[in-house]
Parts: C-alpha cells; sequence; structure tokens
C-alpha cells in the first residue's frame, strides 16, 4: 500500500515537474518530510500523458536522510496536445519546449476551442498558489467550484459562474448554477450579485429589463436576495453574458467537503442527464432539430429549463441535513457527467466505478443527442446532482431527497485511486476520462 500512498502524494506535484522541472533532482517538502525525484520521465499514449516519477521519501534530522519509501510511479494524466500560450509546453519528442520556439520553427500558437480551459492548462494556472490565508478554508483547486471562508460561528461560501452557451432566459440559468455550487457544500444560498453584459448595437431597454426580470424571479424562488452588481453594453459582444457570483451560509459542522470521500461510499445521481444542455440545444437550436426530431419532444425539452428545472439546491440540502453520512456532493456542469465524476473524485484523489446501465438518461436528451450525434454524458449537465454517500446510510439519503419530489439513483461506487474512474456497460470496464470539452460547444460549433 505503500506504493499508492506515494502515488496519491504525486498527484497534485506531477505537472509541476512536468511544466517547471529542469533538472533531475527535486527536493519537497511533505508530510513525509523530505520527497526525493531521483528522476523521471514522460511520453504520450495517444491524448494522454504517461509521467514515470523515481522516487523515495522518507523523514530528515540534521541533514540526514531516513528512506520509508522507494519505487517508481507511472500516473496518467489528462493532458492535451495544445501548447500553452506563455508558459513552457510539452513536445512529445523533445521534451520541454517554449511557444517562442514553436514560433522560430514557423509552427503557429495553437488556439484553444471553446469550452472550459484543458486540465493540464487549469493546473498550470493553479499551480502558483496566492497569499496564504488561514481563514480561507477552501481555495481554488481542480473539483472545487465554491471558496470557503472562516467567519466565526459560520462559514461563508462563495461561487462565481458565467452563463455563455445560452441567450434564452439566461437569468434564470446564472442564478441557479450558482445557487447549486453553494448548495452542494452543505450551504443554503442567501445572495446574488451579478454582472450583466449586453451586446453592442442590439441591447434595447426590454432585452436589460427581461433579463433582470429573470435574475429576481429566479432570486425569489430560492429566497435569495439580489445584493449588487454591475451593468454595461460591452463592445464586440453579439450577444449577452451575464457572470453571476452567490454567497451562502453554512454552520462549521455542517459543512460538506469532498475529501471526506472514502473507498466503498455509494455514488448517488439525482434525476438524470442531461437537463440544461437538452433545454439549451432545444432553444437555442430549434430550426436544425425541427426536421430531425418530433415537435412534441422538441417542445418538453425546451421547457427542460423549467420542468425538471435545473436547480438541485432543495435535493442537495436534504441530502446534507441527513448528516455525516454524506462525504461530498457535486453538481455535472460543462464537460457532463464524465467531467462532474471527475471533479467529484478529484479532491481525494479516489477512483469511481460507474454502471452504464444505472445512469438515467432523459429520452428527449437521447433523442436530441441522437440527432446531433452527441455523447449525453459529455453534455453540460446542471440539475442533476451527484452525491458521494457512506454504505450504511445510503438508504436515509434516497428517502431525504426522494422526500423533495425528486428521483434519485445509486449509479455506482468509489473505488481505490489505482482503479481510476470507469464505466462498466454490459459487463465490461473501460476508463471513463473527462470530456476535454462539452459536447455542446462542438454542437454549435458545427451547427
Amino acid at each position: 500500500m505503500a506504493f499508492l500512498a506515494a502515488e496519491v502524494l504525486l498527484l497534485d506535484v506531477l505537472f509541476e515537474f512536468a511544466f517547471a522541472a529542469h533538472s533531475q533532482h527535486v527536493v519537497l517538502d511533505f508530510d513525509f518530510d523530505v520527497f526525493f525525484i531521483n528522476a523521471w520521465h514522460f511520453h504520450f499514449e495517444g491524448q494522454f500523458l504517461i509521467i514515470f516519477v523515481n522516487f523515495s521519501a522518507g523523514t530528515s534530522s540534521s541533514g540526514v536522510v531516513f528512506p520509508i519509501l522507494r519505487g517508481v510511479s507511472r500516473y496518467l494524466c489528462g493532458i492535451y496536445r495544445e501548447p500553452l500560450n506563455t508558459d513552457p509546453v510539452l513536445d512529445p519528442a523533445g521534451g520541454l519546449v517554449d511557444d517562442h520556439e514553436h514560433m522560430r520553427k514557423g509552427q503557429p500558437k495553437e488556439v484553444l476551442p471553446v469550452g472550459k480551459l484543458p486540465l493540464a492548462h487549469l493546473r498550470s494556472l493553479l499551480r502558483h498558489p496566492s497569499k496564504h490565508d488561514p481563514r480561507l478554508l477552501i481555495g481554488p483547486q481542480i473539483g472545487e467550484d465554491a471558496a470557503v471562508i472562516d467567519a466565526g460561528d459560520r462559514y461563508l461560501v462563495v461561487a462565481t459562474d458565467p452563463v455563455t452557451f445560452a441567450t434564452d432566459q439566461i437569468g434564470r440559468y446564472a442564478v441557479h448554477v450558482n445557487a447549486n455550487d453553494v448548495a452542494v457544500l452543505g450551504a443554503r444560498p442567501l445572495w446574488f450579485f451579478v454582472v450583466m453584459l449586453l451586446p453592442e448595437n442590439r441591447t434595447t431597454p426590454e432585452l436589460a429589463e427581461t433579463t433582470m426580470a429573470d435574475v429576481r424571479t429566479s432570486c425569489e424562488e430560492l429566497d435569495v436576495a439580489v445584493g449588487g452588481g454591475h451593468t454595461e453594453i460591452t463592445q464586440g459582444l453579439d450577444r449577452p453574458i451575464l457572470v453571476g457570483q452567490m454567497l451562502g451560509e453554512v454552520a462549521p459542522t455542517r459543512l460538506v467537503r469532498k475529501t471526506r470521500i472514502a473507498i466503498g461510499d455509494q455514488i448517488l445521481l439525482t434525476r438524470g442527464v442531461a437537463i440544461e444542455g437538452t433545454a439549451i440545444l432545444a432553444r437555442e437550436m430549434s430550426e436544425r432539430l425541427r426536421d430531425r426530431i418530433d415537435a412534441d419532444v422538441l417542445a418538453r425539452a425546451a421547457r427542460f429549463l423549467i420542468e425538471p428545472g435545473i436547480s438541485v439546491v432543495s435535493a442537495a440540502l436534504a441530502a446534507a441535513n441527513v448528516g455525516e453520512a454524506v462525504h461530498a456532493m457535486h453538481d455535472p456542469t460543462e464537460g457532463g457527467l464524465t467531467m462532474g465524476l471527475f471533479e467529484l473524485a478529484a479532491p481525494a484523489g479516489l477512483g469511481l466505478r460507474v454502471i452504464r446501465e444505472r445512469i438515467p438518461v432523459f429520452p428527449e436528451t437521447a433523442t436530441i443527442c441522437s440527432a446531433l450525434a452527441l455523447d449525453s454524458l459529455k453534455l453540460i449537465a446542471s440539475g442533476a446532482l451527484l452525491i458521494a454517500v457512506a454504505p450504511d446510510g445510503a438508504d436515509l439519503v434516497l428517502r431525504a431527497v426522494e422526500a423533495t419530489g425528486v428521483p434519485v439513483a445509486v449509479i455506482g461506487e468509489v473505488r481505490p485511486s489505482n482503479e481510476g474512474i470507469a464505466i462498466v456497460t454490459n459487463g465490461n470496464v473501460e476508463p471513463l476520462p473527462p470530456a476535454p470539452r462539452d459536447e455542446i460547444a462542438r454542437a454549435f460549433e458545427d451547427g
């Protein structure tokens, strides 16, 4: 088991070596006191980076190291072949290179596609910590969508998210996606702030008023107060964009943290996939879909924003109220269920195994995805909630969530880190890597 422990330690530092290390002997401070990277190298297998690290770890006293662990770790990283714009990048043939070297060789910089920043690049942005503040209990990291600040007798939970794909009822989207990020930590959303960027040459007073009316109505549904924000007509925009920020509170003893996930936990999924993506596609691409699917299916899908809706607040708070049996919660958004599962497990560094046949997929989602050749498990999925629950508490959580009128199913379990994230289809186990970009981005690009 020492080998697995070392792999977990390597999880958060391997990208440091890949992007910043220039020597073959690195010393790092950990719980082991001293962690030596004696040698390391990497190569690509398809789109993934495989890193091999020869390591030793131990304790030190007066400059003498007492080894505890030695071994070689093989770690699979979801890094893709797009070069970084400013930092040194990985060349599969030659190692570390600089973007300027690409330019000198006549190779143009590769422009990143629409969607989430790829994981490798996001890790690069997060690898340099900001000022340490002991009151900041959860800060920027992979898998966390909200910050947690110690405010004394309570914790302040803060989330921020934009709405960029939708144009219809964007006020509703902005409120609910931010409220969801607060609620999955066990906190009640209380205050909403919004930045409203409106397009030049197209903005009317009615557009601003309608958008703000959506914000107010959605906040009233959640008993949330609008605290402020900013509005402007922005040069260069062809559609409105909203950036929301939601603040909430939770008692320190009721905070739900992903680091509590344990091997054997049951993975629950509420409602199904992919509510938000289905609603956006039905509303924004109705002309393209009209000749491909039945009108009644398209009409039902367009109403997914309202029914079943994209809020997970009631289900998340009901689950959190069960108590310590709930180890983690996460709402899968951009990147769909595949990214949501990755983000659920990332803070604890564990693996997951889900059963495809147990994953509820709305018939309307399946129909639209089939018409557009999209993968429903990689489609933006706000409205669903992932919950990791201790096995002996699963029945209590299932009943608590169902009591809110929200259907919920057990779709898998937490596994050891060396098993990664996998999906079982008709008895066959296959890796389930996070989607490098959401299917909705591809749909708009193809359309």
